[in-house]
């Protein structure tokens, strides 16, 4: 008989399935595809925390008329969906408070406020996203593969990787990718794409193809309906026939359980198996245990799998070890003057670039409604695309550089600023993963969801690698002199720890318990059904967006749960 804390005043509940998979995430998401397209009688049931916030399941959100209309919007969206995981607790007194008014003795213990963190040691902007779809309702969809000698794994084949990348990327709905031309990209026809881009190879003239600044994979594809608009990828896309096969008895034992946080896994008394997991109904307020005959997946981030793990007193020495970010330097740029004075003349726009300057400019002089107005002094319409380019990580530039428009919880630009002129920089370095860089969980603390509180322990590495962050730097700047001037008040600077959402290494795969979490095909060491997935399984520092890999790593993993089978 399992013994079963409820967390609930009703009786627990109790129901079953063939494989569990926690965080409804891409990576989740993933798992339950690649198991339920092999062998669909699978009955598969995926638990999240958060909410359904679209009408497909994990919906990008950036895809609502609105944003795609005005990107700066999406801004307080994302704003909105980030719950931070450590605040340092404030303790600053209020001295201008009513004198007759409540004054604590102690510091107030709410939203995140941590009183174990240590602000010198804290990733202050580390959070994570609570719905179904996770940080994909809100991604930029960039999706590049890892350099195979600087970033990738070297415990799965070359062979294999390649194989894992293309499927992800069929899944995820990336451009360009193999097989299909790079004319499919939404972004290549751009105006501001092709100038930024030219301007870049120009500036950068050591980087030769393929390294050089080039289109930015996209998981999205313009919408043939209305081309001014663009389909983001989000976990709906990768969940693909799962949700859209029109067969509705092809895959009726799939199912996602929104607002059903995982409290903690049961394991059996020689701790080598997980006999069932605890769930909290969030909408109704009761505990339910379910029991998966085959295998269990946790894959709810890189801090809050850890979490659950702890929760469950299933704690090997590396867990939450070995954590590493990608610092991140950020700046504003306007573009230069000349290079829209010259544009129908410019040798970085094609044919169809430049004609469609021509006609725009002609458009409104021969347009009588313009007669009595002042003319656009940009030479090309608001709808026309933003730029995606980027500049792979490669042993001359290791780091990863893109050069975009997006919306982010930081770099709003104002009502008087066109957006037409702006260009973000983002160049995102790499930390080796240490043993001693750690999140850390507390018996004693939880945090506002009712989980053990996460306590970061993140110093800066080698001097070497801050000295590499500093040339880093020096390369954005060149960059964005070549292409424009600074926007107060982003000028080049470095942004807040953790502001990249790219936290890894967590629960990182290896060869040996020693120093990691799980073997090559993320099956927890010492037990024979639970399996971790996400961010937090990278091995390895990078400096690329990792969700592709993660999503290649997951699709890897259901293949070995299926041989397992």
């Amino acid at each position: 008989m399992l013994e079963v804390r409820s967390t609930s005043p009703t009786p627990i509940e109790w129901e079953s399935c063939d494989v569990l998979i926690v965080g409804a995430g891409p990576v989740g998401c993933a798992v339950a595809r690649k198991l339920l397209e092999t062998n669909n009688k699978l009955k598969v049931t995926i638990v999240d925390a958060g909410s359904q916030q679209s009408a497909k399941p994990g919906e990008h959100l950036k895809n609502a008329f609105v944003f795609q209309r005005n990107i700066d919007q999406f801004v307080n969206v994302i704003k909105g969906h980030l719950n931070p995981l450590s605040i340092p607790v404030d303790q600053r007194p209020t001295l201008t408070m009513d004198p007759g008014a409540f004054r604590p003795d102690r510091a107030f213990i709410r939203n995140g406020q941590n009183p174990d963190q240590k602000a010198e040691f804290n990733l202050p902007a580390a959070a994570a996203t609570f719905g179904i779809g996770g940080m994909a309702t809100h991604w930029t969809c960039a999706t590049p593969r890892q350099h195979p000698q600087l970033e990738r794994w070297a415990g799965i084949p070359g062979s294999s990787w390649d194989e894992l990348y293309t499927e992800a990327e069929e899944w995820f709905n990336v451009h360009p990718r193999t097989g299909v031309p790079l004319t499919s990209h939404p972004f290549v026809h751009s105006i501001r794409h092709q100038i930024v881009q030219g301007v870049l190879r120009n500036a950068f003239p050591e980087l030769t193809a393929p390294d050089w600044p080039q289109p930015l994979p996209l998981a999205c594809q313009r919408r043939a309906d209305n081309p001014e608009f663009v389909t983001w990828s989000g976990a709906d896309t990768v969940l693909g026939p799962l949700i859209t096969d029109p067969d509705p008895k092809r895959f009726e034992t799939f199912r996602i359980l929104e607002q059903h946080r995982c409290n903690y896994l049961l394991k059996n008394n020689s701790s080598t198996s997980i006999e069932g997991v605890v769930v909290d109904d969030l909408v109704h307020w009761k505990s339910r245990l379910i029991q998966a005959k085959k295998a269990y997946v946790i894959c709810a981030g890189a801090v809050l799998t850890p979490q659950i793990l702890f929760n469950s007193e299933i704690t090997p020495e590396p867990l939450g070890c070995y954590l590493s970010e990608q610092p991140m330097a950020f700046c504003q740029v306007v573009l230069k003057q000349n290079l829209l004075d010259k544009l129908d003349t410019s040798p970085y726009l094609d044919r169809s670039a430049r004609d469609r300057v021509g006609k725009y400019r002609q458009d409104q002089i021969d347009n009588p409604a313009t007669q009595h107005q002042v003319l656009d002094p940009i030479p090309f319409p608001m709808t026309e695309p933003e730029p995606q380019v980027y500049i792979p990580v490669s042993p001359k530039h290791p780091w990863h550089a893109q050069i975009h428009r997006d919306a982010f919880q930081y770099g709003e630009i104002g009502p008087n600023v066109d957006g037409r002129v702006i260009v973000d920089l983002r160049w995102f370095g790499m930390m080796e993963q240490v043993k001693a860089n750690a999140v850390t969980f507390s018996r004693k603390y939880k945090d506002q969801y009712g989980m053990p509180q996460p306590t970061f322990h993140y110093d800066s590495n080698s001097k070497d690698e801050r000295y590499q962050l500093h040339d880093m730097m020096g390369t954005m700047v060149r960059a964005a002199n070549a292409l424009g001037g600074f926007l107060s008040p982003s000028e080049p600077r470095f942004m807040t720890p953790g502001l990249t959402l790219h936290i890894h290494g967590t629960v990182r795969l290896g060869d040996r318990p020693e120093d990691s979490v799980a073997d090559h095909s993320g099956k927890v060491w010492g037990f024979d059904n639970l399996y971790v997935g996400g961010n937090g399984v990278l091995p390895r520092s990078n400096a690329c967006n990792p969700t592709l890999t993660s999503v290649a790593l997951a699709i890897h993993a259901a293949k070995e749960m299926l041989k397992a089978m």
